[in-house]
């Protein structure tokens, strides 16, 4: 679906931004549920990518058949909707890790901060509120869309390259609408560093991509691009990132153990670390365009 102008008389992405931003403003789900009602995120960065970008099939092809590129997702979704690869877009955005919440995860080294905690918890679960809402404010507007990561046809998978996989990546589709490049530990490294998490939704109508400011996907990161940073391989508190990159079973494993720290010191499981996001370089920026 091809519209010029939606509400107010703005283009598709200003308007979608827009309405991002004013939802993380004013929603009281943006919490981390302290005593203090503090926000889990900080104003969020949006992107857009097209439905037919390559990326998505190079995605499939290096991850696994299992991987769901955006038409595929689409179709899963309304069938009985016809549709094609072109006139689908990506929106994406990053959730930024509010000073408070990064600054106390940036002090520990073992255990992940409470703070930390309750944004992987209660912040993601705003996340996931924040996609049913972008998809119903389209869908009233007569755009159909679909947040992949809340169908229910989306599952974890493995991935005969990269082990731990799943059909759809929040932080990939990020990459492809020009948000940001992966780190050593698997991170996306935005503008705004890479204590962040990542949404996605799949809409039928076309908004001009996002330019990708990056050649490569391992463009900001320092290690790949100068040689000369092991920050992530140095916060890691169970060797999870080495030079070889980042070994997705120890982590998976120190997530779960997180989990049963949190459950019993917090009150809420969470499988929060956040320590290869916090205290490194590209923690609130992008390192290698500052040197």
């Amino acid at each position: 679906m091809s519209m010029a102008t939606l509400i107010d008389e703005k283009p598709p992405g200003q308007w979608i931004e827009s309405a991002i931003q004013q939802f993380c403003s004013d929603s009281p789900e943006n919490s981390l549920a302290n005593e203090t009602g503090e926000k889990a995120w900080d104003t969020p960065l949006v992107g857009f990518s097209n439905g037919n970008d390559t990326h998505y099939q190079q995605f499939k092809e290096d991850i696994g058949s299992f991987f769901l590129t955006p038409i595929e997702i689409f179709r899963k979704a309304f069938p009985s909707v016809t549709a094609i690869p072109s006139h689908l877009t990506v929106i994406s955005w990053i959730l930024p890790q509010t000073q408070a919440t990064r600054s106390d995860n940036r002090a520990q080294m073992v255990r992940t901060s409470e703070r930390w905690a309750r944004s992987r918890h209660f912040g993601e679960k705003f996340n996931v509120a924040l996609r049913d809402h972008l998809c119903d404010l389209l869908l009233r507007h007569g755009i159909e869309a679909v947040a992949p990561s809340n169908a229910p046809f989306f599952e974890r998978a493995v991935s005969e390259h990269y082990s731990l996989a799943s059909n759809w990546s929040e932080r990939h589709a990020a990459y492809v609408s020009g948000l940001g490049t992966f780190g050593l530990c698997d991170g996306l490294i935005t503008k705004l560093g890479k204590a962040v998490r990542c949404g996605s939704v799949i809409a039928h109508m076309e908004v001009p991509p996002t330019e990708r400011p990056y050649s490569n996907h391992h463009a900001y990161c320092l290690h790949f691009s100068k040689g000369r940073c092991d920050g992530c391989i140095k916060r890691c508190p169970v060797g999870a990132v080495t030079k070889a990159g980042h070994d997705k079973i120890k982590c998976e494993n120190y997530l779960k153990a997180m989990s049963r720290h949190t459950r019993e010191k917090f009150g809420f499981e969470a499988p929060a670390c956040g320590f290869c996001q916090t205290g490194v370089p590209c923690e609130m920026r992008i390192p290698v365009a500052e040197r």
